[in-house]
């Protein structure tokens, strides 16, 4: 009954279980990761979760569910949470954010947006209290407007639960000769619908710089961001434990 505009999801149970105890217990990544590992939640070669592919994986499959054709994977942009620093997670906090690793798959007119990026949430969205090993998918439907699916994401018997599942739906569709999905394919016409180009992707962004502490330093960044069009909303200065230099 409705015409997708949009899905954001924490897709990756691993992944948002990593992020909860970075920034509800200040702990490094690496540790977090190797807890997990020991709890079940995270595979012994990890790359697929947090790297975000698995999340990106997921992300086709819901472009296809709505919006009838499956991108390349190739063609997707990727970025996962390996690479965020316990900063990164108190900065956020301090702006009103929390990270989380965020596919989005949103339509506009015959472009599709497809993405997986850590992202900063703002803490008044529904999304931002899904925590732990917890997934959750908001959709925004023309007419339902948002609707929010929520369950676990990660762990031996939620995981078994869903393989069943969908082995039951791939049996049932093979003895009655039917796709059950196929009324998902919308009717924008066959063929016209496409994936948006990463380069024509607007969004905002969070930097963090280390700066030599001497006047002057983040007026030379201001300058060269401005340059390039490229305003700020807000920024902190803080002072770093490293001799001599200043996260921004």
């Amino acid at each position: 009954g409705n015409e997708i505009n949009s899905i954001h999801g924490i897709l990756n149970g691993t992944c948002n279980y990593i992020l909860t105890r970075m920034e509800n217990e200040g702990l490094p990544f690496a540790d977090v990761l190797s807890e997990a590992q020991k709890l079940g939640y995270a595979e012994a070669n990890p790359s697929l979760d947090v790297d975000g592919f698995d999340t990106a994986h997921k992300a086709c499959i819901l472009t296809a569910l709505a919006y009838g054709f499956l991108p390349s994977l190739g063609d997707v942009q990727v970025e996962g949470i390996r690479a965020l620093k316990g900063e990164d997670v108190k900065y956020a906090a301090d702006f009103g954010y929390r990270i989380k690793l965020l596919a989005v798959v949103a339509r506009d007119g015959y472009e599709i947006e497809v993405g997986v990026h850590p992202t900063l949430v703002p803490f008044s969205h529904m999304l931002a209290s899904v925590n732990g090993v917890f997934n959750a998918a908001m959709v925004n439907g023309d007419m339902s407007e948002n609707t929010l699916y929520y369950g676990r994401g990660a762990g031996r018997l939620p995981t078994a639960s869903t393989v069943v599942a969908d082995i039951g739906d791939v049996a049932r569709n093979l003895a009655h000769g039917e796709t059950r999905y196929a009324r998902a394919v919308p009717t924008y016409g066959e063929g016209k619908l496409r994936l948006r180009a990463p380069g024509n992707v607007t969004s905002r962004f969070y930097v963090r710089l280390s700066l030599l502490d001497k006047p002057g330093s983040f007026g030379v960044v201001a300058s060269t961001l401005g340059k390039h069009g490229v305003s700020i909303s807000a920024a902190a200065q803080k002072e770093s434990t490293a001799e001599n230099a200043n996260h921004v």
